[in-house]
C-alpha cells in the first residue's frame, strides 16, 4: 500500500488518460492520491476530480507563481472551496525565489495571508519552498506551525529538515532521490525518522528513474519508496505501510 501525497492529476497534461492513470496507481499498489491545486481554476477541477475517484482527494490554494493575481475576490472564493467535501489541505502555498514568476515581496506577503487563512480552516499546509530556505523557514517559525503540514517536494538539507521536524511539520520525499546526483536528499532521507516521511511523485513533474524525462504519474511512486526503503535498510512494504500512515494523519484520512 502506497500514497501518493502530492500529484496534479487537475493538469492539462491529464485531460487525455487521466482515468487510466489512476486506474494504473491503482494496479501499482498506489491505493490514494492527493491532486493538489495551485489556483482557483485547478483547484475546482482538483475537487472535481477528488468527487468522481474514491481514491483521490484534494488540497486547494493558491501557488506563489499565482499569488500575484490575487485579488479581493479570490480569499471569498477559496473559502467556499475549502468546506467542499474531500478537501484535506491548503496549498500548496510558500515561496519561488527560483523563478519569480510573482515579485518577491507579493509572495512573503500572500504566503501569509494564506497560512492563516490554513488556520482558519483548520487545514494542514501543503509548503512549496524552492530557492528560499531562510525565508521559508521564518516565516513558519513565526505562524508555530499550528495545524501543521508537509514541506512538500523537500529540496533543504539535514538541517533544515530538522528544524521543519521541530515545528512539526512532515518532509515529503519526491523522485529525484532515484538520481545520480541527488546526495543532500539521500542524507535527508537518512536522517529523518521514517515516521515523519511521505512519498509523492508532484506528477507530471520530477519523473523518477528509470522513467525520467517522459511524464510523471502516480504510479511512479513506488520507486521513489523504493529508494527510501534502499537508503534505511527496510522493506518496501515497510517504508509503504509507514509513509501511508504518516499520510493519512496529517490529512485526516481516515
Amino acid at each position: 500500500m502506497l500514497i501518493d501525497s502530492h500529484a496534479h492529476l487537475e493538469m492539462r497534461e491529464f485531460d487525455e488518460d487521466r482515468d487510466d492513470v489512476i486506474r494504473r496507481a491503482k494496479e501499482a499498489g498506489v491505493d490514494t492520491i492527493v491532486t493538489v491545486g495551485t489556483n482557483l481554476r485547478d483547484c475546482r477541477k482538483a475537487i472535481a476530480i477528488a468527487g468522481q475517484h474514491e481514491t483521490v482527494y484534494a488540497a486547494i490554494g493558491i501557488h506563489p507563481h499565482d499569488v500575484k493575481g490575487i485579488d479581493e475576490k479570490t480569499y471569498s472564493l477559496i473559502r467556499k472551496l475549502a468546506g467542499q467535501p474531500k478537501v484535506v489541505a491548503y496549498g500548496e502555498i510558500g515561496l519561488d525565489f527560483f523563478r519569480n514568476r510573482s515579485p518577491r515581496d507579493v509572495q512573503i506577503r500572500r504566503f501569509g495571508e494564506q497560512l492563516e487563512l490554513a488556520a482558519e480552516f483548520g487545514l494542514p499546509v501543503i509548503i512549496h519552498d524552492r530557492e528560499a530556505h531562510a525565508e521559508t523557514l521564518e516565516i513558519l517559525m513565526g505562524w508555530k506551525g499550528k495545524k501543521g503540514g508537509i514541506i512538500h517536494c523537500f529540496s533543504g538539507d539535514a538541517a533544515m529538515a530538522g528544524k521543519c521536524l521541530d515545528m512539526g511539520f512532515y518532509i515529503s520525499i519526491p523522485g529525484p532521490v532515484t538520481y545520480p546526483k541527488s546526495e543532500k536528499l539521500l542524507e535527508v532521507v537518512r536522517q529523518v525518522p521514517l515516521d515523519r516521511l511521505l512519498v509523492e511523485t508532484d506528477a507530471p513533474y520530477l519523473t523518477p528513474h528509470p522513467y525520467r524525462g517522459k511524464r510523471n504519474e502516480p504510479a511512479y511512486v513506488v520507486y521513489t519508496a523504493k529508494k527510501i526503503a534502499e537508503i534505511k535498510g527496510l522493506s518496501l512494504e515497510e517504508v509503504g505501510e509507514a509513509t501511508s500512515r504518516n499520510t493519512k494523519a496529517v490529512f485526516g484520512i481516515v
